[in-house]
């Protein structure tokens, strides 16, 4: 699972948008209203938020998704590119995606995704993304764009020699194929369910479901466990990483700085436990805030873990 040479990126193909968030203390019920204490809104999307853990991580990291011709679309690349993540892979047309994060209490949350078709990754959007794929040494796809994009940046990944890293489920009609060509999959409660056919609701059911995947291509399976925390499957061990003992403000946004860790530390040629404990411990950071955006440059404990891995 080693990389190439340092000074490599990593291209993230996945969902852009504009975030909105809303704390209230409970919903109101049909025809009520409710004050609003707390408001936020920026970058957002699955593959935006990876790519902000990543950058905060210190990995150079290219995004490639789809943004508006809308003024929503302008700002937020703009903040992306404060955020120091590359967009020239990123296209524009059509209105922007909006997810709106509603958090009624400590750790509950409702999310409204408005994500237009045209929103989504195609196979023409890939060839922006050239140069960027050919200096990558890691691609990472987050597994809710289309199948045959997804198929096309595995398989380009694979002739540049970059490592692939999927985030989510394959489509049954690819899954395959797509499994083939991937080295690290990782994939939530619910989409370890799909990948099983049948609840995955202990270690145990976990474990063997990711001797399963493992054959079927990955070298390094994490499963998220319900209750118990995240199982890292590799072909000569596993590693059960426990939910952190954090307060848990907002879930959003969990999963992929579970992603963007993992994906940090095996870029520095960690071994799965220490890559894991990167992964949980941003994890954990950003569970504590409100939305999905990442804040790791400030968390003791994911420097603690970066220094280990």
């Amino acid at each position: 699972m080693d990389g190439r040479e340092r000074g490599s990126c990593v291209v993230v193909v996945g969902q852009v948008g504009r975030d909105l968030v809303l704390r209230a203390d409970g919903l109101p019920e049909a025809g009520g209203s409710a004050g609003v204490g707390e408001r936020w809104e920026g970058l957002g999307g699955k593959g935006a938020n990876q790519a902000v853990g990543l950058a905060q991580l210190g990995v150079p990291v290219h995004l490639v998704g789809v943004v508006g011709e809308d003024d929503a679309g302008a700002a937020v690349l703009r903040q992306a590119g404060r955020d120091g993540i590359g967009t020239a892979s990123v296209a524009r047309r059509g209105r922007t995606a909006l997810l709106v994060d509603l958090v009624d209490a400590p750790g509950s949350r409702r999310l409204l995704e408005d994500v237009p078709p045209e929103g989504l990754v195609t196979v023409a959007d890939l060839e922006r993304a050239r140069p960027a794929f050919a200096d990558a040494d890691t691609v990472s796809l987050q597994l809710q764009q289309p199948p045959a994009t997804l198929l096309a940046a595995a398989r380009r990944a694979r002739q540049h020699g970059a490592r692939v890293v999927a985030d989510g489920a394959p489509d049954p009609a690819v899954r395959d194929e797509l499994l083939s060509l991937v080295d690290v999959l990782r994939a939530d409660a619910t989409e370890a369910e799909l990948l099983a056919d049948r609840p995955v609701g202990s270690v145990r059911d976990a474990r063997a479901l990711g001797r399963r995947l493992l054959g079927a291509g990955p070298a390094l399976v994490a499963l998220a466990v319900p209750g118990a925390g995240d199982l890292l499957v590799w072909p000569d061990g596993e590693h059960l990483l426990p939910l952190a003992d954090v307060p848990v403000t907002d879930p959003t946004g969990a999963g992929d700085a579970f992603v963007a860790g993992l994906v940090a530390a095996l870029r520095r040629r960690a071994d799965p436990v220490s890559a894991g404990r990167l992964a949980a411990a941003a994890a954990g950071a950003t569970v504590q805030r409100l939305g999905g955006r990442p804040d790791l440059s400030g968390s003791a404990a994911v420097a603690s873990a970066a220094a280990g891995s």
